[in-house]
């Protein structure tokens, strides 16, 4: 069954082509990585499947229904939830604030408390819950965001390079976090460039160069294709 798909989607900004004559489909219940080197169209593909661009040309779809023509927050109410790259966490704020803030258009009172406390935990950030979300390390900030994206429980969760800036051992806790979310039934779509991660999360891959879909498949048939290596080389690399 697929969530999502991207059909014949091109995008011209001016006389570039940033992505061009693209399909792309995200199968419910699956963790789809988006990677590709640097300049491959990633985020413009991603900002065009959460409604940021309208495309040039093709369509998008999301549960069967045509959404290329609506606006982000249209997309949010049919179960899309978004994370971009930079942290946009409300810094002078407590912890916990930031988590209810998030939940407050979906539950109140007692409901609301327990989702509060459900988020916290997931994230790891129980014991955090007073501090104030901009003392929080870059990885803990990155989580915080992730938890403020699923207050929504969304049925497509979208991560941005999720893990841009994180140590190792937050990048591994990060793919830790996404898989209790797909195991608990919820579609994730990634943009990401460091592999290590990819291998730890994806089950479906779809690599872009220059704009265009270079390969796709299972993880471990891109991990083999020799070409996706090369484009990679001086990247990142795909060993």
């Amino acid at each position: 069954m697929s969530l999502v798909e991207v059909k014949g989607v091109s995008k011209r900004f001016g006389g570039l082509t940033a992505v061009s004559d693209v399909d792309l489909t995200v199968k419910a219940g699956e963790v789809h990585c988006l990677i590709g080197p640097n300049g491959a169209g990633k985020s413009t593909l991603f900002k065009l499947i959460v409604g940021l661009f309208p495309p040039t040309s093709g369509s998008i779809l999301f549960d069967s229904a045509d959404i290329t023509a609506e606006r982000p927050y249209a997309r949010v109410q049919r179960g899309m939830s978004i994370k971009m790259q930079a942290p946009s966490v409300f810094k002078e704020l407590p912890v916990l604030q930031n988590i209810q803030i998030a939940l407050q258009e979906r539950c109140s009172g007692a409901e609301r408390a327990r989702e509060e406390e459900r988020l916290l935990d997931l994230l790891n950030l129980t014991q955090d819950r007073d501090k104030m979300a901009g003392a929080l390390s870059h990885g803990q900030q990155q989580w915080l965001e992730i938890g403020m994206a699923l207050a929504l429980r969304p049925r497509l969760l979208l991560l941005d390079e999720p893990t841009a800036g994180m140590s190792p051992e937050e990048t591994f806790k990060t793919g830790e976090l996404i898989k209790s979310f797909n195991a608990g039934g919820m579609t994730v779509l990634v943009v990401e460039h460091d592999m290590a991660f990819v291998r730890q999360i994806a089950q479906r891959v779809t690599v872009l160069h220059l704009g265009k879909i270079f390969a796709r498949g299972s993880l471990e048939a891109i991990l083999q294709d020799q070409q996706v290596a090369e484009i990679y080389l001086g990247k990142t690399h795909a060993h």
